[in-house]
């Protein structure tokens, strides 16, 4: 058998040549500035066998030097990687030609970069299409690809492995419709299974699943029920990535109050995607619950803001400030891909288009002059293409690459959705577009776990989703930081000041200071040490005094800015307040002097009512945390239309209290027991945690890290 495998490998090989010598004869005949002959003319044989020459040695060095020129690549700003591709391949290509034992061959180097990429897009395409009549050979090419450059990995047991592949940003409700209208076929099918849309054994099946006897001629069509389940879940106040993550991955999502907020202990403002916070954030979690997180125990982290306990992690933020090493390179990932130069062809054309696509979709959206719209200028369709192409394709692979070495858990995050969603509104055109494609990489993903050394259950969540509506600036004129400044009395940009809102601002300072009229110049400029810090999470916004070392209370704010808090509370686009009260403890301040303190929430929820339940809960929890803003300030919400106003440029939003942002959802195989027992929602990431963990024991047993004496009496 063996001689069999080395002669089929052996002629796949000789047709891909034969393919990619076509290729280039093809291409010599429509490029002028691309030849294989002398300038005095040669025979046909010549040509051809210039061609073989030039398509062999250009095989050759793809095979050898590209892993060697990827390497480099990894210390390429993820921004630039596109061009970098094209360049270097096309440099290949005049490598190639040459050293062609033929003497012959010329091409220009903008030439030369054409050349390249159609002809390594033809042979990976070829030889795609030998090896998957193989499933043998389909399966060793899958995993050279997934995982060249990582060191071997020991055999895995037999028991079920499970990967979690998180979309990023996708509400609940937006999957379901998604479904309801045909975008992700794939998620349909495992919720809603038909016999005459089911692939054949040779085709997709659900994860795990064996062979099916056929069935006897005559016999009724059976009516398959579902793979999957789908359940919805409540996040917490801070519905954002970090908080949800980080409670997911490593079971914790104590005192982290927004995406960004402002430690006073510390001095430093904490912002969830930056790697230094990601990395603090990872170290208090582990100190509080004794934990290394979800996947300590043979388990894989790809693109994850967190590590999970990970011994494999590629693209994981909260490592990306370590001195670089063989297990902590936050970057690995790239190469693992990168180092085919097909798979970086197909990438880098992708990434164009993007980059095309966006620029098409942002000059429509701005000439039919959209509403609600944000600016997407600047760098942003480059961030858009790396989220939606590179960011994707890189931890696609990572993971069918894991799942091909056999490893036990894997968590995956896809942030292409939110990152569009974000500029293109929820349920936008463009945002539905991505959905589609993230639907074909699960497929993909089940395809690969057919090939696995060990079954798989494939576990689809998200760690929030996104509430539509415009902008606080854009319906008001002003921003949350021009709005507090007002309020306390400090200079506004004169654009705010003649703004309605910014005028009634002034007016309640005045008023409240009981200074009725003010004179033309007058501006008191306080020390800016006493100027108040005001951060953005969406539609949560946070107002921190830096020279007061401890979180400030209602009564000194009333005494040290008295028109503040009455400000806030009365502006139409102010949903609720929530600060520290001498007297109460803690007390959520609404419109018309509204003002309850948080334990009578659940008898007179006030201002939360609208937010639905468990908004009390999520609001008494983040007043404990010990880094809570002097001023927590959550945007207005209309239940009739789920729109929230961000107080940053988004026109899809998430990170507090409203609508859509709260419900994300969790898509699991139905031979797992059912998130909870009652049939309730789950509710924050933390209880998602502990599903997980419940899952890994239910497929391979307690997943509970050995001490090395214990390892070593097992080895015993």
């Amino acid at each position: 058998m063996r001689w069999r495998r080395i002669a089929g490998q052996v002629g796949r090989s000789v047709a891909v040549w034969a393919v990619s010598t076509v290729t280039m004869l093809i291409l010599a005949g429509l490029l002028p500035d691309f030849r294989l002959q002398s300038a005095d003319g040669d025979s046909v044989t010549r040509i051809a066998f210039a061609a073989a020459c030039g398509a062999g040695a250009f095989g050759v060095l793809s095979a050898v030097v590209w892993p060697l020129l990827v390497r480099l690549l990894l210390l390429v700003p993820a921004l630039v990687l596109g061009l970098l591709v094209f360049f270097l391949n096309g440099s290949l290509l005049l490598l190639a030609l040459r050293v062609n034992p033929s003497g012959r061959g010329e091409a220009a180097p903008e030439t030369a970069v054409i050349v390249a990429a159609v002809m390594s897009a033809v042979a990976s395409a070829t030889g795609a299409a030998l090896a998957v009549r193989d499933d043998e050979a389909y399966r060793r090419r899958l995993h050279r690809l997934a995982t060249r450059g990582r060191r071997a990995h020991p055999p895995c047991p037999t028991a079920p492995g499970l990967v979690c592949v998180q979309l990023d940003g996708v509400g609940h409700d937006v999957l379901t419709d998604a479904v309801r209208r045909g975008l992700m076929p794939t998620v349909a099918r495992w919720l809603s299974p038909d016999e005459s849309t089911r692939p054949t054994a040779k085709g997709i099946r659900p994860a795990g699943d064996g062979p099916r006897p056929a069935a006897a001629p005559g016999t009724p069509r059976p009516v398959h029920a579902p793979t999957h389940r789908l359940t919805p879940w409540r996040t917490d106040w801070s519905s954002q990535t970090g908080a949800s993550q980080l409670g997911i991955l490593h079971g914790s999502t104590f005192d982290v109050p927004a995406f960004r907020w402002y430690e006073k202990d510390r001095g430093e403002v904490m912002v969830c995607n930056r790697p230094t916070s990601a990395a603090e954030l990872q170290r208090r979690a582990a100190v509080r619950t004794g934990d290394g997180g979800l996947l300590a125990v043979d388990g894989a982290s790809r693109g994850n803001l967190f590590s999970g306990g990970a011994g494999e992690q590629a693209l994981v933020l909260s490592i990306a400030t370590r001195r670089r090493g063989r297990d902590n390179r936050s970057r690995a990932g790239y190469f693992a891909y990168f180092s085919d130069p097909a798979n970086a062809v197909r990438t880098a054309l992708s990434f164009v288009a993007e980059v095309a696509r966006e620029i098409g979709q942002s000059t429509r959206a701005r000439l039919s002059r959209q509403r609600p719209r944000v600016g997407r200028g600047g760098l942003y369709p480059f961030v858009r293409a790396f989220a939606t192409v590179v960011e994707r394709d890189v931890v696609v692979a990572a993971v069918m690459g894991d799942m091909l070495a056999g490893r036990t858990a894997v968590y995956a995050d896809l942030v292409a959705y939110d990152e569009v969603a974000h500029h293109s509104g929820p349920r936008g055109r463009d945002a539905e577009k991505v959905l589609q494609r993230l639907d074909r990489c699960l497929a993909l993903l089940e395809r690969v776990a057919e090939h696995a050394p060990r079954p798989y259950r494939i576990v689809v969540l998200s760690d929030h989703g996104q509430s539509p509506g415009e902008t606080f600036r854009a319906r008001y004129g002003l921003g949350l930081g021009d709005l507090v400044r007002a309020g306390c009395g400090l200079p506004v940009p004169r654009r705010a000041e003649q703004t309605h809102s910014g005028a009634e601002a002034r007016a309640a300072v005045r008023a409240a200071l009981r200074r009725p009229v003010e004179e033309k110049g007058e501006h008191h400029r306080p020390a800016r040490r006493r100027e108040p810090i005001v951060l953005a999470s969406g539609n949560l916004g946070l107002v921190s005094f830096p020279d007061v070392p401890h979180r400030m209370t209602k009564e000194e704010i009333d005494a040290r800015h008295p028109a503040l808090l009455t400000t806030l509370a009365n502006h139409p686009g102010i949903g609720f307040l929530l600060v520290r009260s001498e007297e109460h403890g803690g007390v959520v301040l609404g419109a018309h002097g509204a003002e309850i303190p948080l334990d009578r929430l659940d008898e007179e929820p006030g201002p939360l009512a609208r937010f639905g339940p468990g908004a009390a809960d999520a609001v008494r929890r983040t007043h404990a945390f010990p880094h809570t803003a002097d001023i927590m300030v959550n945007s207005a919400y209309d239940p009739a239309d789920g729109e929230v106003l961000a107080f940053e440029e988004q026109i899809g939003s998430h990170g507090g209290l409203g609508g859509a942002q709260s419900r994300p959802f969790l898509l699991s195989p139905v031979d797992l027991s059912p998130p909870t027992a009652d049939g309730t929602e789950p509710a924050g990431a933390e209880q998602i945690h502990h599903v997980l963990r419940r899952w890994l024991a239910e497929l391979s047993g307690p997943q509970v890290p050995l001490t090395p004496a214990a390892e070593e009496e097992r080895a015993a």
